[in-house]
């Protein structure tokens, strides 16, 4: 983030915040990525020492009052350890946590917000499933109710923190026979009998956060255990849009700037025709456009947690996170990109780290709503407030403008 954008508390927050990340040992780095570490706990554990997650939770749970400016500063810099150290710091304290304190109750709070921002205990949150990601009213996983629990059966898929979390957010469906959206419900599942980390993925990058298929079996959960009300998981997956997607563009841009980084430092350095590589348009451009779209990317960053800080309009909100979340990852992704093309073969190779950067980065634009998904959003609530918005006649009719504006016979529509 910005420095200029930053009062003196959120700078205070962010220099503290580079100091826990100057003290992870390199070699955590490299155990995650070569999946030695499953999960990395020790990391978490530091950060709740340290009070850096959830910071913008009131303080009576263990957060620092603070806001969504502060809270992506945050995730910038955690992001610069790496794309999954970001992911693992986000799901439980950004994610599992914002759904309990927005929806859970005192007794929720303090059982399960308050030792995992503290890093005592891990948490992961259950959304996907085997059938299916971006349809989330398709659930298949049932919870049925029993006289004071609910019995959970169902799998989910590509859970972080599968591996390692105490305890899961998991959606269910309650009501077979309702409406989609009044029919599932979300509740908070601790590790016990029939909760099974069945499967852990291999993949293309990301390493080292447990990310696991769950499978959940006669699952008995306690009725005190339902978050928000029966049959209205919709009203928490809603607003829990908010930092799953602009969270991880957040630390999106703290991932990717370590590849600029190295890339500015080699080009500089590297010599080719008898001069650094970096006074070669081919190779400076690349890197001027990198750097671009990393500034770009905090400015919408900035604009939209100002936006939610801020409380604007919802439907507004919803583009505008729906917005960054798309251009953000696939700027960042560009970024990464560019800087291992200046860099030649030498970046394809792990004697720098922008070949696991860009692996990293590849997740993305796919995970917490493709970016596809992004784009439909956009345009729905786009259309929707054009409509609005010349129906009021707040706007200026443009099309009047024209000089040949009048020429109704050749405006066909049909």
């Amino acid at each position: 983030m910005f420095d200029y954008l930053l009062n003196e508390d959120q700078i205070k927050l962010r220099d503290e915040t580079r100091d826990f990340v100057k003290s992870i040992p390199r070699k955590m780095i490299l155990d995650m990525d070569a999946d030695i570490i499953q999960f990395p706990k020790e990391f978490l554990q530091e950060a709740g020492k340290r009070n850096l997650m959830g910071c913008r939770y009131p303080k009576k749970w263990g957060g620092r009052g603070m806001d969504w400016v502060s809270t992506c500063m945050v995730m910038e810099e955690v992001g610069r350890l790496g794309y999954i150290f970001a992911c693992t710091f986000g799901v439980g304290a950004e994610l599992v946590c914002d759904a309990i304190i927005l929806h859970g109750n005192d007794a929720q709070k303090e059982k399960y917000v308050k030792p995992l921002l503290a890093g005592d205990i891990f948490a992961a949150e259950c959304l996907t499933e085997p059938r299916g990601g971006s349809d989330f009213f398709g659930t298949t996983t049932i919870a049925e109710e029993h006289a004071d629990h609910f019995l959970l059966n169902g799998q989910k898929r590509f859970i972080v923190g599968g591996e390692g979390a105490d305890y899961f957010l998991v959606y269910a469906r309650t009501d077979p026979g309702g409406k989609p959206h009044e029919s599932i419900s979300c509740f908070i599942v601790d590790k016990t009998e029939g909760v099974k980390s069945e499967y852990l993925y291999g993949l293309m990058g990301c390493r080292g956060g447990g990310a696991a298929r769950m499978v959940f079996e006669d699952v008995r959960v306690p009725k005190e255990n339902l978050l928000g009300e029966l049959n209205q998981g919709v009203k928490i997956f809603n607003t829990m849009m908010i930092p799953e997607r602009l969270g991880t563009a957040a630390m999106t841009i703290g991932a990717a700037a370590p590849a600029v980084d190295v890339a500015t430092g080699y080009t500089s350095k590297r010599k080719a025709f008898g001069q650094p590589v970096a006074q070669f348009q081919g190779v400076s451009f690349q890197v001027a456009e990198a750097v671009t779209l990393l500034d770009a990317a905090r400015a919408m960053i900035y604009t939209t947690a100002r936006a939610v800080d801020e409380k604007i309009n919802d439907k507004q909100i919803r583009r505008l996170v729906s917005q960054s979340k798309k251009f953000v990852t696939e700027s960042c992704q560009k970024a990464a990109n560019n800087a291992m093309q200046v860099m030649g073969g030498i970046g394809y190779t792990n004697i720098y780290p922008v070949e696991r950067i860009v692996r990293d980065l590849r997740l993305a634009s796919i995970w917490t709503g493709t970016n596809e998904v992004m784009s439909m959003i956009i345009a729905n609530e786009w259309y929707k407030q054009y409509g609005k918005d010349k129906n009021q006649g707040k706007i200026r009719d443009m099309e009047t403008d024209a000089a040949e504006a009048e020429a109704i016979d050749e405006k066909i529509f049909e």
